[in-house]
Protein backbone atom coordinates (compact mmCIF):
# COMPACT_ATOMS: atom_id res chain seq x y z
CA UNK A 1 0.00 0.00 0.00
CA UNK A 2 2.85 2.37 -0.81
CA UNK A 3 0.89 4.15 -3.54
CA UNK A 4 -2.35 6.08 -3.24
CA UNK A 5 -5.28 3.81 -3.97
CA UNK A 6 -7.67 5.03 -6.61
CA UNK A 7 -11.31 4.06 -7.18
CA UNK A 8 -11.36 0.81 -9.13
CA UNK A 9 -8.22 -0.61 -7.53
CA UNK A 10 -8.48 -3.99 -5.82
CA UNK A 11 -7.19 -5.81 -2.79
CA UNK A 12 -7.70 -9.35 -1.50
CA UNK A 13 -9.30 -9.37 1.97
CA UNK A 14 -9.53 -12.93 3.28
CA UNK A 15 -11.74 -14.74 0.71
CA UNK A 16 -13.09 -11.48 -0.74
CA UNK A 17 -11.71 -9.63 -3.75
CA UNK A 18 -12.45 -6.04 -2.72
CA UNK A 19 -12.67 -3.06 -5.06
CA UNK A 20 -12.39 0.60 -4.09
CA UNK A 21 -15.19 2.93 -5.18
CA UNK A 22 -16.37 6.50 -4.62
CA UNK A 23 -19.06 6.88 -1.94
CA UNK A 24 -20.75 9.52 -4.12
CA UNK A 25 -21.78 6.87 -6.63
CA UNK A 26 -22.54 4.12 -4.14
CA UNK A 27 -26.04 2.70 -3.80
CA UNK A 28 -27.79 4.62 -1.02
CA UNK A 29 -29.80 1.67 0.24
CA UNK A 30 -26.65 -0.43 0.49
CA UNK A 31 -24.96 2.30 2.51
CA UNK A 32 -28.00 2.36 4.78
CA UNK A 33 -27.85 -1.42 5.15
CA UNK A 34 -24.14 -1.21 6.04
CA UNK A 35 -24.75 1.18 8.93
CA UNK A 36 -27.69 -0.93 10.12
CA UNK A 37 -25.42 -3.99 10.17
CA UNK A 38 -23.29 -2.41 12.92
CA UNK A 39 -26.22 -0.92 14.84
CA UNK A 40 -25.81 2.69 13.75
CA UNK A 41 -29.05 4.73 13.50
CA UNK A 42 -28.38 6.64 10.26
CA UNK A 43 -31.25 6.82 7.79
CA UNK A 44 -30.69 6.88 4.05
CA UNK A 45 -31.40 10.62 4.24
CA UNK A 46 -28.62 11.04 6.82
CA UNK A 47 -26.18 9.30 4.50
CA UNK A 48 -27.22 11.59 1.66
CA UNK A 49 -26.68 14.68 3.80
CA UNK A 50 -23.15 13.51 4.58
CA UNK A 51 -22.45 12.82 0.91
CA UNK A 52 -23.53 16.39 0.17
CA UNK A 53 -20.91 17.85 2.53
CA UNK A 54 -18.09 15.29 2.34
CA UNK A 55 -16.13 12.77 0.33
CA UNK A 56 -15.36 9.13 0.83
CA UNK A 57 -14.75 5.65 -0.44
CA UNK A 58 -16.42 2.27 -0.21
CA UNK A 59 -15.08 -1.26 -0.57
CA UNK A 60 -17.28 -3.60 -2.61
CA UNK A 61 -16.94 -7.34 -3.14
CA UNK A 62 -16.87 -9.09 -6.50
CA UNK A 63 -20.67 -9.02 -6.82
CA UNK A 64 -21.00 -5.34 -5.92
CA UNK A 65 -22.00 -5.55 -2.26
CA UNK A 66 -20.73 -2.65 -0.12
CA UNK A 67 -18.65 -4.15 2.68
CA UNK A 68 -16.94 -1.09 4.15
CA UNK A 69 -16.92 2.71 4.03
CA UNK A 70 -14.91 5.73 5.15
CA UNK A 71 -15.69 9.43 4.72
CA UNK A 72 -13.88 12.69 5.32
CA UNK A 73 -15.09 16.27 5.61
CA UNK A 74 -12.88 19.27 4.84
CA UNK A 75 -14.06 21.68 7.49
CA UNK A 76 -11.44 24.20 6.32
CA UNK A 77 -8.17 24.09 4.34
CA UNK A 78 -6.30 23.14 7.53
CA UNK A 79 -8.75 20.78 9.27
CA UNK A 80 -10.82 17.75 8.31
CA UNK A 81 -12.92 15.31 10.26
CA UNK A 82 -13.14 11.60 9.46
CA UNK A 83 -16.24 9.51 10.03
CA UNK A 84 -18.58 6.80 8.78
CA UNK A 85 -15.71 4.31 9.00
CA UNK A 86 -17.79 1.14 8.94
CA UNK A 87 -16.88 -2.45 8.16
CA UNK A 88 -19.36 -5.28 7.70
CA UNK A 89 -19.24 -7.57 10.76
CA UNK A 90 -17.96 -10.48 8.65
CA UNK A 91 -14.82 -8.51 7.70
CA UNK A 92 -14.06 -6.58 10.88
CA UNK A 93 -10.89 -8.50 11.74
CA UNK A 94 -9.42 -8.63 8.24
CA UNK A 95 -8.01 -5.13 7.66
CA UNK A 96 -10.68 -3.57 5.45
CA UNK A 97 -11.04 -0.55 7.73
CA UNK A 98 -7.27 -0.03 7.75
CA UNK A 99 -7.21 -0.19 3.94
CA UNK A 100 -9.81 2.57 3.63
CA UNK A 101 -8.28 4.66 6.42
CA UNK A 102 -4.87 4.58 4.75
CA UNK A 103 -6.51 5.81 1.56
CA UNK A 104 -8.26 8.63 3.47
CA UNK A 105 -5.02 9.67 5.17
CA UNK A 106 -3.23 9.93 1.85
CA UNK A 107 -6.06 12.05 0.48
CA UNK A 108 -5.71 14.30 3.55
CA UNK A 109 -1.92 14.48 3.73
CA UNK A 110 -0.77 17.61 5.56
CA UNK A 111 -4.23 18.34 7.01
CA UNK A 112 -5.00 18.33 10.75
CA UNK A 113 -7.52 15.61 11.54
CA UNK A 114 -10.21 14.86 14.11
CA UNK A 115 -12.49 11.88 14.55
CA UNK A 116 -14.67 10.25 17.18
CA UNK A 117 -13.70 6.65 17.82
CA UNK A 118 -15.83 3.81 19.08
CA UNK A 119 -14.16 1.55 21.62
CA UNK A 120 -13.70 -1.12 18.96
CA UNK A 121 -11.89 1.28 16.61
CA UNK A 122 -9.61 3.06 19.07
CA UNK A 123 -6.73 0.61 18.63
CA UNK A 124 -6.80 1.14 14.85
CA UNK A 125 -6.67 4.92 15.21
CA UNK A 126 -3.89 4.80 17.79
CA UNK A 127 -1.85 2.74 15.33
CA UNK A 128 -2.35 5.54 12.79
CA UNK A 129 -0.98 8.17 15.23
CA UNK A 130 -4.28 9.66 16.39
CA UNK A 131 -4.07 10.97 19.96
CA UNK A 132 -6.86 10.71 22.57
CA UNK A 133 -8.55 13.99 23.49
CA UNK A 134 -11.96 13.97 25.21
CA UNK A 135 -14.85 11.60 25.81
CA UNK A 136 -18.09 12.30 23.94
CA UNK A 137 -21.27 11.38 25.80
CA UNK A 138 -24.06 10.26 23.47
CA UNK A 139 -27.18 11.38 25.34
CA UNK A 140 -30.56 10.33 24.06
CA UNK A 141 -34.07 9.29 24.99
CA UNK A 142 -37.71 10.32 25.03
CA UNK A 143 -38.09 13.88 26.28
CA UNK A 144 -39.92 13.43 29.56
CA UNK A 145 -41.16 16.91 30.35
CA UNK A 146 -41.01 20.45 29.09
CA UNK A 147 -38.55 22.59 31.08
CA UNK A 148 -39.85 25.61 32.91
CA UNK A 149 -39.42 28.99 31.31
CA UNK A 150 -36.30 30.74 32.64
CA UNK A 151 -35.51 34.39 33.10
CA UNK A 152 -33.12 35.26 30.30
CA UNK A 153 -30.50 37.94 29.99
CA UNK A 154 -31.21 38.69 26.35
CA UNK A 155 -33.64 37.84 23.58
CA UNK A 156 -34.29 34.24 22.54
CA UNK A 157 -35.69 33.79 19.04
CA UNK A 158 -35.87 31.47 16.06
CA UNK A 159 -32.93 31.77 13.69
CA UNK A 160 -33.40 32.55 10.01
CA UNK A 161 -31.26 32.76 6.86
CA UNK A 162 -30.19 36.31 7.76
CA UNK A 163 -28.46 34.92 10.86
CA UNK A 164 -26.11 32.61 8.91
CA UNK A 165 -23.11 34.95 9.10
CA UNK A 166 -23.47 35.43 12.86
CA UNK A 167 -23.99 31.70 13.47
CA UNK A 168 -20.92 30.84 11.38
CA UNK A 169 -18.79 33.39 13.24
CA UNK A 170 -19.84 32.08 16.66
CA UNK A 171 -19.26 28.48 15.58
CA UNK A 172 -15.82 29.46 14.29
CA UNK A 173 -14.88 30.89 17.68
CA UNK A 174 -15.86 27.60 19.35
CA UNK A 175 -14.77 25.04 16.75
CA UNK A 176 -11.50 26.71 15.83
CA UNK A 177 -11.85 27.04 12.05
CA UNK A 178 -14.36 28.56 9.65
CA UNK A 179 -16.60 25.71 8.45
CA UNK A 180 -18.98 27.87 6.45
CA UNK A 181 -20.19 25.16 4.05
CA UNK A 182 -21.08 22.73 6.85
CA UNK A 183 -22.90 25.37 8.90
CA UNK A 184 -24.84 26.57 5.86
CA UNK A 185 -25.96 23.00 5.10
CA UNK A 186 -26.89 22.40 8.73
CA UNK A 187 -28.93 25.59 8.94
CA UNK A 188 -30.80 24.72 5.75
CA UNK A 189 -32.04 21.46 7.31
CA UNK A 190 -32.43 22.59 10.94
CA UNK A 191 -34.62 24.64 13.22
CA UNK A 192 -32.44 26.94 15.26
CA UNK A 193 -32.77 29.15 18.30
CA UNK A 194 -30.38 31.97 19.14
CA UNK A 195 -29.76 34.06 22.24
CA UNK A 196 -29.09 37.71 21.43
CA UNK A 197 -27.89 40.61 23.60
CA UNK A 198 -28.00 44.10 22.14
CA UNK A 199 -28.57 42.52 18.76
CA UNK A 200 -25.42 40.34 18.97
CA UNK A 201 -25.70 36.54 18.81
CA UNK A 202 -24.29 35.03 22.01
CA UNK A 203 -25.43 31.39 21.79
CA UNK A 204 -27.30 29.10 19.41
CA UNK A 205 -28.62 25.55 19.04
CA UNK A 206 -29.66 23.77 15.84
CA UNK A 207 -31.99 20.75 15.70
CA UNK A 208 -32.66 18.48 12.71
CA UNK A 209 -34.08 15.07 11.78
CA UNK A 210 -31.61 12.27 12.35
CA UNK A 211 -31.74 8.57 13.05
CA UNK A 212 -34.56 7.58 15.40
CA UNK A 213 -35.86 11.13 15.83
CA UNK A 214 -34.04 14.46 16.07
CA UNK A 215 -30.55 15.53 17.09
CA UNK A 216 -29.56 18.87 18.63
CA UNK A 217 -26.21 20.17 17.48
CA UNK A 218 -24.19 22.13 17.30
CA UNK A 219 -24.90 24.02 20.49
CA UNK A 220 -22.49 26.91 20.99
CA UNK A 221 -22.51 29.08 24.12
CA UNK A 222 -20.13 30.71 26.58
CA UNK A 223 -21.52 29.06 29.71
CA UNK A 224 -24.01 26.48 30.96
CA UNK A 225 -26.77 29.05 31.44
CA UNK A 226 -26.60 30.18 27.82
CA UNK A 227 -26.41 26.59 26.56
CA UNK A 228 -29.49 25.64 28.57
CA UNK A 229 -31.32 28.72 27.28
CA UNK A 230 -30.91 27.76 23.60
CA UNK A 231 -31.48 24.03 24.21
CA UNK A 232 -34.70 24.52 26.23
CA UNK A 233 -37.02 25.42 23.32
CA UNK A 234 -35.86 22.33 21.42
CA UNK A 235 -36.66 20.23 24.48
CA UNK A 236 -40.14 21.78 24.60
CA UNK A 237 -40.63 21.24 20.85
CA UNK A 238 -39.78 17.53 21.13
CA UNK A 239 -41.67 16.68 24.35
CA UNK A 240 -42.67 13.00 24.32
CA UNK A 241 -40.43 12.26 21.32
CA UNK A 242 -36.93 10.91 20.74
CA UNK A 243 -34.07 13.40 20.98
CA UNK A 244 -30.29 13.05 20.97
CA UNK A 245 -27.24 15.20 21.54
CA UNK A 246 -23.51 14.43 21.71
CA UNK A 247 -21.52 16.40 24.26
CA UNK A 248 -18.09 16.54 25.89
CA UNK A 249 -19.74 17.83 29.10
CA UNK A 250 -20.16 15.12 31.74
CA UNK A 251 -20.82 17.35 34.76
CA UNK A 252 -22.23 20.78 35.51
CA UNK A 253 -25.61 22.43 35.12
CA UNK A 254 -25.85 21.71 31.38
CA UNK A 255 -25.19 17.98 31.78
CA UNK A 256 -27.68 17.81 34.66
CA UNK A 257 -30.32 19.64 32.61
CA UNK A 258 -29.89 17.17 29.74
CA UNK A 259 -30.27 14.21 32.11
CA UNK A 260 -33.31 15.63 33.92
CA UNK A 261 -35.16 16.00 30.64
CA UNK A 262 -34.85 12.32 29.73
CA UNK A 263 -31.63 12.26 27.70
CA UNK A 264 -29.45 9.70 29.44
CA UNK A 265 -25.97 8.56 28.42
CA UNK A 266 -26.49 5.75 25.90
CA UNK A 267 -22.87 5.31 24.79
CA UNK A 268 -19.51 7.06 24.65
CA UNK A 269 -16.91 7.61 21.95
CA UNK A 270 -13.46 9.18 22.14
CA UNK A 271 -12.49 12.35 20.30
CA UNK A 272 -9.02 11.83 18.80
CA UNK A 273 -6.77 14.11 16.78
CA UNK A 274 -3.80 13.84 14.45
CA UNK A 275 -1.68 16.94 13.93
CA UNK A 276 -2.87 19.92 15.93
CA UNK A 277 -4.67 19.08 19.17
CA UNK A 278 -8.03 20.53 20.25
CA UNK A 279 -6.29 23.00 22.56
CA UNK A 280 -4.28 24.37 19.63
CA UNK A 281 -7.50 25.67 18.07
CA UNK A 282 -8.75 27.39 21.25
CA UNK A 283 -8.81 31.19 21.28
CA UNK A 284 -7.71 31.47 24.90
CA UNK A 285 -10.10 34.36 25.43
CA UNK A 286 -12.08 34.79 28.64
CA UNK A 287 -15.65 33.49 28.19
CA UNK A 288 -14.80 32.23 24.73
CA UNK A 289 -17.67 30.32 23.08
CA UNK A 290 -17.65 26.54 23.62
CA UNK A 291 -19.20 23.69 21.67
CA UNK A 292 -21.72 22.21 24.11
CA UNK A 293 -23.09 19.69 21.61
CA UNK A 294 -21.44 18.41 18.46
CA UNK A 295 -23.10 18.78 15.08
CA UNK A 296 -22.66 15.00 14.96
CA UNK A 297 -20.01 12.46 15.86
CA UNK A 298 -18.99 12.48 12.19
CA UNK A 299 -18.78 16.24 11.69
CA UNK A 300 -17.62 17.26 15.16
Amino acid sequence: MDEILKPGERIQIDAFAMQLGDVAGADLEQLHALSISVGWPHRAEDWQFLRNVGNGVVATDDIGRIMSSAMWFRQSPELATIGMVITSPRLQTHGTGLWLMEHALRELEGVNLRLNATRAAQRLYLSLNFMPEKTVYQCQGIVTEAPNERDLSGELRVLGPDDLIAVTALDTAAFGVVRAVVIEKLMSTSRGYGLFRDGVLKAFALCRRFGRGHVVGPIVASDDEEAIAVLSPHIRDRQGRFLRLDTHFETGDFALFVLRNGLTVYDTVLTMSRGKRLADFATGETRAPLTYSLASQTLG
